[in-house]
């Protein structure tokens, strides 16, 4: 995972008011709640006495009681009573768990993976979606790090062979292109698929009028949307799990609102479509070796590569950032 980056993790909805909402992601175990206003705070759910999962403790008064000895830990993770000891004794200062500063926006959970939390940046989200749009959607886990899980979202060379029922139709084999362009860490990539008969597929700098085609975006670390239309979008979230192992979030982006049944027939319908064309990518995905991807692997790409190219570029980028900034 990228240091210093905001993950979304969580849909908005998983972290229910006076509950506690256990989730690994970060390879760590985590446990997210809200406080009496609302705001969503994130610890790690691991005792410091005797190494139990506080998410299977409980609320009280605003702090999280671990189950097996009542010791209750802040917002910054720190023990701020060990009932044995009795309510006026003080907690030494070794009696405490990491902490995620986490925040709410669009819908989502996020947690910023870093350890400087004065100077972080706004949290990144697709500008357009950002009001007036109205979604449902749902999610499932996949057995493949969350790289993999992105790279098939770049990848226009598998939809006639991936989805050749679905979204592949038309037997566009061909590849010109794609162009890929960025924006701060937003890579949009432009897509010109065509029938082969016989042609050469045109470069990136060849293709003229690249913005009046079909295009799809990522942003950088974990966020990606398909530009179906102005008013329809489908956005995928992928929240790390562990080194092998990611959720994805899949939502359906529209603008004007329908009454409460359209709206209800509305998500179902688009439900059962993004579940098929997800589910024809994941019998494929979950079969490819490594789990996890680098800048350098022992692949040939070509390309029609260019949007996963551009992503591990990038990836190693911040990465190396991240760790410059680190050793300072």
């Amino acid at each position: 995972m990228i240091k210093s980056q905001w993950y979304a993790v969580l849909d908005s909805k998983e972290v229910k008011k006076g509950r506690l909402t256990g989730a690994t992601r970060m390879s760590q175990k985590l446990v997210f709640w809200r406080d009496s206003g609302g705001q969503i705070h994130c610890i790690f759910d691991k005792c410091c006495h005797r190494g139990a999962s506080l998410s299977a403790g409980k609320l009280v008064d605003g702090a999280v009681e671990c189950p097996f000895h009542g010791f209750q830990y802040e917002t910054t993770g720190k023990v701020v009573l060990i009932p044995a000891n009795g309510m006026n004794a003080e907690v030494p200062d070794n009696f405490k768990v990491n902490s995620y500063l986490a925040k709410e926006a669009y819908g989502l959970v996020w947690i910023w993976y870093g350890e400087d939390r004065e100077n972080v940046p706004e949290i990144p989200f697709f500008q357009e979606l950002k009001s007036g749009f109205f979604y449902g959607g749902f999610s499932e886990t996949w057995p493949v790090h969350y790289s993999r899980a992105i790279e098939n979202q770049l990848d226009v060379v598998h939809l006639p062979f991936v989805h050749k029922t679905t979204i592949g139709r038309g037997n566009r084999t061909l590849v010109n292109g794609p162009v890929v362009k960025w924006q701060d860490n937003l890579m949009t990539f432009y897509v010109k698929n065509q029938t082969d008969r016989g042609q050469s597929p045109e470069k990136p700098g060849e293709i003229l009028d690249y913005e009046k085609l079909f295009s799809l975006q990522f942003q950088m670390p974990n966020l990606w949307q398909n530009v179906i239309s102005p008013n329809f979008r489908i956005v995928a979230i992928f929240a790390p799990i562990d080194e092998e192992n990611t959720h994805i979030y899949i939502r359906s982006y529209r603008k004007g609102k329908l009454p409460l049944l359209f709206n209800w027939i509305s998500d179902f319908v688009g439900n059962v479509g993004n579940k098929v064309i997800l589910h024809q990518d994941r019998r494929v995905v979950i079969t490819q070796i490594p789990k996890k991807t680098e800048l350098s692997m022992k692949e040939n790409l070509i390309q029609g590569d260019l949007p996963i190219i551009e992503y591990r570029k990038r990836r190693e980028k911040l990465k190396s950032k991240s760790e410059r900034q680190r050793d300072c």
